[in-house]
């Protein structure tokens, strides 16, 4: 029962070939088998997972539910949940219940669609591994002695082992495409306020996006289709209509320009995940896509230009955090200036030290102009860069990750090394297109992704090609020996 699709198990519950309530408890009985394993979840709420199963039941019963009705999700432990804890992965939270449903939140209890708890996830969405956690690292359901990638490596591991069909994710840098490859599973950012980020924890506002990771880019379709839309409450919300995003996913890619850009296959690229892209570009050729060689001299620039921003905006986003309002207060303060100071020493983790202390330095005076300013002017050059590369192709096609998954805590010592895990997906994110990454191939049994980049609201295109190539591949239908 656990190794369905989206679209299979909307079948099965409106067929009545079993209930929301019996495929909600299969998960949570897996959840409770093997997460102890993996820690890919915060917070399980499994009698609110079970109510809304019975809700889901009833309406399925009376013939007027939605599709995805019944079907259980899970939540990244960065959207607030109406009386349920939301922590970012956090000491800061650790002890916030939220007072109000996020918008994607909301989005899914409309459809009827059942949350099985919280996942983990890198501390305020600030890391690659997992490993920033409060809570501890997330371990990767194919080899738990590595990282399963983050910040959303919860989600995307309690997918890959089937302990949930689906999983939101939010993606700053590349964090859900970067763990959606490293677990093998399918992931898609949309383009820049195409899913509502009210009641989505910031880290970095202007780069900040939800989306949804699943197995495969049908079930993503269908989950986007709940989650997109205009939101009053959000002012980076963009009010345009939304798309049924599985109408065209059978369309021929016939005729379809993809590009390779050739800055992708230069040194720091591991060469077998360079044959196995190369080897994704060759099945789409077979599909009727011409590949064409391209050339995006910008996207070099995307790493430090992104770790200038996201700090800049993380400093200013988590200064609201002081110990007064909400969060995490230290005991026994001598006063205000020892308040805020021992409530964020012991609320924030390291990295989320390290990034406030980055951001505050660039946006102090006498460095603003040399760095900040700097730093949004290669922005729009990397903007620029891509629209020059869409009047050639229709898509770009690349690896999603220089590696495969690494070991737990190979990095930790190392934060430009670990910055380095997100050199393809960033600047994506820097110019606010929509990036999808799909299972293509194994190196030593471990997953790797390739990543599909469009322009602006392009999603359907992006998951038209990903399930094209999925019904003439299989690396989406591989699972963890370990947890099938």
């Amino acid at each position: 029962m656990h190794n369905k699709t989206l679209a299979e198990y909307s079948k099965d519950l409106q067929s009545k070939k079993y209930s929301s309530r019996e495929l909600t408890q299969c998960f949570l009985d897996r959840i409770a088998q093997y997460d102890p394993t993996l820690n890919s979840f915060i917070t399980v709420t499994a009698e609110h997972a079970l109510n809304a199963a019975d809700e889901a039941d009833k309406k399925i019963k009376a013939g007027h539910a939605h599709p995805l009705a019944g079907i259980p999700v899970a939540q990244k432990d960065i959207f607030c949940t109406l009386d349920v804890k939301t922590s970012c992965g956090s000491r800061m939270l650790d002890n916030f219940i939220a007072p109000y449903d996020a918008t994607v939140v909301k989005h899914f209890n409309h459809a009827s669609m059942v949350m099985l708890g919280k996942t983990n996830m890198d501390e305020f969405a600030m890391g690659s591994s997992n490993e920033t956690s409060f809570y501890g690292p997330v371990k990767n359901p194919w080899h738990t002695d590595c990282v399963p990638g983050g910040s959303s490596g919860g989600s995307a591991a309690a997918v890959a082992a089937r302990l949930t069909p689906a999983a939101t994710g939010t993606d700053t840098g590349g964090s859900i495409r970067q763990p959606a490859a490293f677990c093998g599973i399918t992931g898609i950012k949309p383009t820049y306020g195409r899913v509502s980020r009210y009641g989505m924890i910031a880290y970095a506002s202007s780069l900040d996006q939800g989306g949804p990771m699943a197995k495969t880019a049908e079930d993503l379709a269908l989950l986007l289709n709940v989650m997109a839309g205009f939101d009053p409450h959000d002012s980076t919300s963009v009010d345009r209509p939304v798309s049924d995003y599985t109408q065209i996913l059978n369309q021929s890619l016939k005729g379809l320009r993809v590009g390779l850009p050739k800055e992708f296959f230069g040194s720091g690229l591991d060469p077998k995940i360079a044959e196995l892209t190369h080897q994704a570009a060759k099945e789409l050729e077979k599909l009727g896509a011409e590949i064409i060689e391209i050339s995006m001299s910008k996207l070099n620039l995307s790493i430090p230009a992104y770790y200038i921003i996201a700090p800049a905006e993380c400093s200013s986003n988590l200064a609201r955090y002081d110990g007064v309002r909400y969060g995490h207060r230290a005991e026994h303060p001598k006063d205000l200036i020892d308040l805020y100071v021992r409530s964020r020493s012991e609320g924030f983790g390291d990295e989320v030290k390290r990034r406030i202390m980055i951001g505050t330095y660039v946006l102090s005076a006498g460095y603003y102009d040399a760095y900040y300013i700097k730093a949004q002017k290669i922005r729009r050059l990397i903007s620029e860069d891509y629209q020059n590369a869409f009047k050639q192709v229709d898509v770009i096609l690349g690896p999603t990750i220089p590696t495969p998954p690494f070991k737990i805590g190979e990095k930790t010592s190392d934060p430009i090394s670990m910055y380095l895990s997100d050199i393809y997906t960033i600047p994506v994110n820097l110019a606010g297109l929509p990036g999808l990454s799909m299972p293509a191939g194994f190196i030593d049994g471990k997953p790797i992704g390739v990543q599909l980049v469009g322009n602006y609201f392009e999603e359907a295109r992006l998951l038209n090609v990903a399930h094209q190539y999925q019904q003439n591949t299989d690396w989406h239908k591989q699972s963890p020996e370990m947890f099938k």
